[in-house]
């Protein structure tokens, strides 16, 4: 027996050392990243409304696009020296440069498709500063502002605008490109130079500065309200560039240039609707006027006073603790240590197994192979490093959010408290406390002194009452602003722009594979002739995964913008829309895209600092090599790619907050380990986000699951806000029954299409409808008859009254 036993734990020994090794070998590659994000400091990353002026700029035209900045300088010169002699265009005084701006717009009435070319980019060189004539970056942004506030006076956008219809409308150049087997830049020349004019028009007006002139603010107020009203055959901008967005989706112009388009349209939604800060003032001065106590924090500057934690520990950092523990064990560690290293680090001590369910995921594996090692060792964190008094951690007295309240929680406490104490309820009465112990009314004080209510809340009770009293209460006034006139111009197609934007983001993601129906969205950026050399293969390989971001970017942006502003407008509006991109897969498709390593998609580097405007129309290019393409630029991250994940962060917030059948969409899809990896990513904001999902289907998850990920757990305590009712961390609510979640959602569409039919069908005939009881009145309405009626009419009145008897009898009975 003996002997057995020795080779039994000799056998043992053998597997191990056969194991570690191997073990070694596949986390290799991991904790090669696993070290980089950890001991990366934190991303100086500042979330807005946009990037840089210089960077959106840039990111309106691809690298190919390039040879076309000397073509547009060309036309404008030829065209100038035929009308100004001897004088560059800075030299000109304005009223010189209004005359030549007018013979411009003259030129743009001519018949000739070519000639109309050659003046749009002439026009476009002077919306791109007139380069040609500057020294710098800087002189190149002032004349561009210049031109464009001058271009605006001059009535140049409206004609930009005929410009587009016309194009938008041309069938030939539309069935020429869907018979082409492969549409290059060529395709799509005039709609180009036509919407980047449009694009820098409406990004450089858009933007305010300190130094500008005061009647450019009127000016400004001007173009907005002329963009967001009817500017195009009596509806908005946006909804022309929405209606560009599904005829390109369903194969109908496969040449549109969709990048431009989709960045035009987010821009323009940004400039008509306002952005986060004017969002905020607008939620403040709504809660106002609908007499609700304000807000108790401002969002926007809390999530940017907020630090990034540590990401979860890797599958090596693991195997390296267990064996610093094995070599000297601890045998205890003072509470108090342990809470000073728990709040420093909240991922730190996080287990490998990301979820039970999620088998093919790399992490969930390593729970069985560290038990193959020692099963009898504890995995103990490593012990605080002694720090000198002066460096002592200082942590924050509070948390970073103020608790919040329902009124249906404060109902629902009051419920549960009355029927074990008294044995019956009285509803939704949350004042009389009759009967209940002492704690119970200091609980109640409590919750009251938080609670919160909501713009939405006010919102859905008084569309409940002006259903059930439409006599009473009457039509209901209703704004005309301009998020409720795009609402109203989307809501008969709203259904097909939410499936184009999706199939754009979707052929746009990284982990989507291409597909022969898929839309081809490379028609901006793809040259008439394809590349020979490894190098210009190497640039274009960059150009087309930076339009694929560029295109992601522009989409999460105005998603979210849309969701933001239809909620504050009317919060059945915000509900149309996000049933629609429910429908319409959008969370799984969220879910795929963030299904990658985004720490590799944060920080790819698909961009050539010289190629991008206006460094390259004012500095002799380089010659570029394979070395300096690979390097791409210093920046420690991509902005565009971080501000596009936190966007669709925020965006798959919204579509599942308070709603549990969409939760359990996400329960489904396994997006727990998912959003686990993302956390890798050390930027406060788009942590927070990731944080608030994670919390919303931990009462799905499972104790296993909340057992394992104890730290993150601690991080959505320490991070996300608290909902004093809420008991997300032990899944004891009556919520989490999963079951009705299909009536949820049929209930939530029939409120919707109640308040869609009472709002905005004005041809309704409902039982409520007034009837004229007045003999006279009723006589002497207008009728609206045939035109040729007065011809036929002694024919008509023999057939119709005089041949017909009339039965006075049966008149003068009553029923």
């Amino acid at each position: 027996m003996q002997t057995a036993q020795m080779e039994g734990s000799n056998n043992n020994n053998n597997n191990k050392q056969k194991v570690l090794p191997k073990i070694k070998e596949l986390f290799k590659d991991q904790r090669k990243e696993s070290e980089g994000s950890v001991d990366s400091p934190s991303l100086e990353f500042e979330y807005g409304d946009t990037d840089s002026i210089t960077a959106e700029l840039s990111e309106l035209y691809s690298y190919t696009e390039e040879p076309e900045f000397a073509l547009n300088r060309d036309c404008f010169e030829e065209d100038f020296k035929t009308q100004v002699k001897d004088k560059r265009w800075i030299e000109l005084d304005i009223p010189d440069q209004k005359a030549y701006i007018m013979r411009l717009l003259d030129a743009l009435e001519v018949t000739n498709r070519d000639k109309r070319l050659k003046v749009s980019r002439a026009i476009l060189y002077l919306v791109q500063g007139v380069f040609g004539e500057c020294d710098c970056e800087v002189d190149v942004l002032y004349w561009s502002r210049h031109n464009t506030f001058l271009l605006y006076e001059m009535g140049i956008f409206t004609a930009l605008l005929e410009l587009l219809s016309m194009e938008i409308d041309n069938n030939q150049a539309c069935s020429s490109a869907v018979r082409k087997p492969a549409i290059s830049l060529a395709d799509s020349t005039e709609l180009r130079v036509l919407l980047s004019s449009m694009y820098l028009m409406v990004e450089t007006i858009r933007l305010e500065t300190e130094d500008e002139k005061t009647e450019w603010q009127s000016v400004r107020e001007s173009f907005r309200t002329e963009l967001s009203t009817q500017v195009y055959n009596g509806e908005p901008f946006a909804l022309l560039l929405f209606t560009m967005v599904t005829k390109f989706c369903s194969m109908n112009a496969p040449h549109f240039p969709m990048k431009k388009v989709l960045l035009l349209l987010w821009k323009t939604l940004l400039f008509t609707l306002g952005g986060f800060e004017d969002l905020q003032a607008k939620k403040v001065k709504t809660r106002e006027a609908l007499c609700l106590p304000p807000l108790p924090e401002n969002s926007i500057k809390v999530v940017r006073s907020m630090r990034a934690a540590s990401p979860p520990a890797s599958a090596m950092e693991l195997i390296e603790q267990q064996r610093r523990g094995r070599s000297s064990r601890r045998p205890l560690v003072k509470q108090d240590s342990l809470d000073a290293y728990n709040e420093r680090d909240p991922f730190k001590n996080d287990e490998a197994r990301d979820d039970e369910e999620d088998n093919d995921d790399v992490d969930s594996g390593i729970e069985g192979e560290v038990g193959l090692l020692d099963r009898d060792v504890i995995i103990q964190p490593p012990p605080p490093p002694v720090r000198p008094p002066s460096e002592r951690v200082c942590f924050p007295r509070g948390l970073p959010w103020a608790p919040k309240v329902r009124e249906k929680d404060i109902e629902h406490f009051l419920e549960t408290s009355r029927n074990k104490f008294i044995g019956f309820t009285l509803g939704n009465d949350i004042d009389t406390l009759v009967g209940l112990p002492r704690p119970i009314h200091e609980s109640v004080k409590t919750l009251k002194q938080h609670k919160y209510v909501s713009i939405a809340e006010v919102q859905m009770k008084k569309e409940e009452q002006l259903q059930r009293c439409p006599m009473t209460l009457g039509e209901e006034e209703v704004e005309e602003s301009p998020i409720e006139i795009l609402y109203q111009g989307m809501l008969s197609n709203l259904s097909q722009y939410v499936i184009a934007l999706l199939k754009l983001l979707l052929a746009a993601a990284p982990t989507s594979k291409a597909k022969t129906d898929s839309i081809n969205i490379l028609a901006d950026v793809l040259p008439e002739e394809m590349p020979i050399t490894v190098l210009q293969s190497m640039k274009l390989g960059i150009d087309v995964n930076r339009h694929k971001e560029i295109i992601v970017k522009a989409i999460s942006g105005l998603l979210l913008l849309l969701l933001k502003h239809f909620k504050l407008n009317h919060i059945y509006q915000f509900e149309y829309v996000s049933q629609h991109l429910v429908f319409a897969n959008c969370i799984p498709l969220i879910l795929k895209f963030f299904n990658q390593n985004i720490m590799s998609y944060i920080s790819a580097k698909n961009s050539v600092c010289v190629l991008d405007f206006p460094h390259c129309v004012v500095h002799e290019l380089p010659e570029l090599t394979a070395e300096s393409l690979e390097a791409g630029d210093n920046n420690q991250f991509c902005w565009r790619n971080l501000f596009s994940c936190i966007n669709l962060l925020r965006i798959l917030n919204k579509l599942t907050k308070w709603k549990h059948s969409r939760t359990m969409m996400l329960v489904v899809f396994k997006s727990a380990p998912i959003l686990k990896r993302s956390l890798k990513v050390k930027q406060a904001m788009m942590q927070l986000y990731v944080l608030k999902l994670l919390k919303i289907q931990t009462k799905y998850l499972g104790r296993q699951w909340r057992k394992s990920n104890t730290k993150t757990m601690s991080a959505i305590y320490q991070k996300v806000r608290h909902r004093l009712n809420d008991d997300w961390a032990y899944g004891n609510d009556i919520d989490a029954r999963p079951w009705d979640f299909q009536a949820e959602e049929c209930a939530l569409r029939e409120s919707i299409e109640k308040f869609n039919s009472r709002r905005y069908d004005k041809n309704q005939s409902t039982d409520f409808t007034p009837v004229d009881n007045c003999l006279q009145s009723v006589l002497g309405q207008r009728m609206e008859l045939p035109e040729d009626f007065h011809f036929s009419y002694e024919m008509w009145l023999e057939r119709e009254v005089f041949s017909q008897p009339i039965q006075w009898e049966e008149l003068l009975q009553t029923e």
